[in-house]
This record gives C-alpha cells, sequence and structure tokens, in this order.
C-alpha cells in the first residue's frame, strides 16, 4: 500500500486526523516508540498496552512489516508466554498477540494479573 493509500484507508477507517496526517511514517515510528517504552518498562496498563498492539497490526495491514522488522525483534525478545493470547489484535497469529513483557509493572502487571493472564 502506497503511502497516499494508507492515508485513505485511515481516513475510511475513522482514525483520528492527527493519525492520518502522520500517515505510515507517523505509525512506523509510534510503533518504535512503542518498543522503546517496553524496552524501558511499559508505564501505561492493558488497555494502552492492547490499542498498541493494534498498532502493530495496522502496520501488517499497510504492509509495512519490513520497516518495523528490527523494532519487531527487539519487541519480541521481550516477550514472554501469557496464559492466554492477550489480544486479538488482527487476522493470523501474530507473535504479539501471545506474550506479555518479561519486564511488566505496575499497571500493566496488575491489569495482566486481574485478568489471569500471568
Amino acid at each position: 500500500m502506497t503511502d497516499s493509500d494508507a492515508v485513505a484507508y485511515l481516513r475510511e477507517n475513522g482514525y483520528p486526523e492527527h493519525v492520518c496526517r502522520a500517515g505510515a511514517p507517523g505509525l512506523v515510528a509510534r510503533y518504535r516508540e512503542f518498543v522503546r517504552q517496553v524496552e524501558g518498562g511499559y508505564r501505561f496498563g492493558l488497555e494502552d498496552y492492547r490499542n498498541d498492539l493494534d498498532l502493530r497490526a495496522l502496520l501488517t495491514l499497510i504492509g509495512r512489516d519490513g520497516e518495523v522488522a528490527d523494532a519487531d525483534a527487539r519487541f519480541q525478545a521481550l516477550l514472554r508466554p501469557a496464559a492466554a493470547r492477550i489480544w486479538e489484535s488482527g487476522a493470523g497469529n501474530p507473535f504479539w498477540d501471545f506474550g506479555y513483557p518479561a519486564n511488566a509493572g505496575g499497571t500493566l502487571r496488575s491489569d495482566l494479573e486481574a485478568e489471569q493472564l500471568l
């Protein structure tokens, strides 16, 4: 999908205007930032974490897997198997839906425990 196709897809599917304007490069940058946050200790809860997993699935949908392969490798290395699937962000069985960060603490850890995912 071209950058303009990605922007059109985002608009047609009701994404916020700032996300549409940023387009595919903005989504790639946001995912890379998410991975950095996970590496440093994700400080948000499970709902936010799942939203970020949706972002990763969106990158697959618009054909940007290759642009985030480095971030994927770093992210995958941080994940530990969950007791159940964390989220269903998209089609298939993407690695990011089946694990939680080994360094999960605070709100994320509490939320994972509350949903019996640890």
